[in-house]
């Protein structure tokens, strides 16, 4: 990292065309503070995780994703709360990347968001989600806690977010990764 400017690749664990979660990514790089630069990764294409085929080799894809990831300064997770934790899809796409050799997720910063239809936003997903990353030894921002719930009613029907109070808790989340990822450049 050469300049002032935060590059935070954005992971939507949700597949789902009208993701309320991608939305949230979105919404993110629509109002990410100065310095900042949100670019949105599609985990569609990784297959499902065969340790036989990793050490045959990385497929192109993964190979992608964990090039991604290594240029990446920060990482930007946002998952629905499947069975009280991450969806399989995002925890599929980490354990890919967390492999031997060079792992991308080594020292990088990171924070999370969630929404849901729910009360509680994805609180559970959020949480392990962090714990995850603590064994990835991945940085992550620890406020604020940004929990959407009842998130249909907080977009309008062509999926852009309408709550100022959530957009204000992003753009503070953005604002947290991007400070404690440049301390940690010094």
């Amino acid at each position: 990292m050469t300049d002032s400017t935060v590059k935070v690749l954005a992971l939507s664990g949700s597949l789902r065309k009208g993701s309320l979660n991608t939305a949230l990514l979105r919404a993110a790089s629509e109002i990410a503070p100065a310095g900042v630069t949100v670019e949105l990764y599609d985990l569609a294409p990784i297959p499902m995780y065969n340790d036989d085929v990793r050490i045959a080799g990385y497929p192109p894809e993964v190979q992608d994703f964990r090039a991604k990831i290594a240029a990446a300064d920060a990482l930007l997770f946002a998952s629905p709360e499947y069975n009280y934790s991450v969806s399989g899809v995002l925890k599929n796409a980490i354990d890919w990347a967390s492999r031997a050799p060079n792992m991308p997720f080594d020292g990088k910063t990171g924070a999370v968001l969630g929404a849901s239809a729910g009360a509680l936003g994805t609180a559970r997903s959020q949480r392990d989600l962090r714990w995850i990353m603590s064994g990835l030894n991945v940085y992550m921002v620890n406020l604020p806690h940004v929990y959407v719930g009842g998130a249909a009613q907080k977009f309008d029907a062509a999926g852009k977010l309408t709550d100022q109070a959530t957009a204000d808790f992003i753009k503070q989340l953005l604002e947290n990764l991007r400070d404690l990822t440049l301390k940690l450049r010094r």
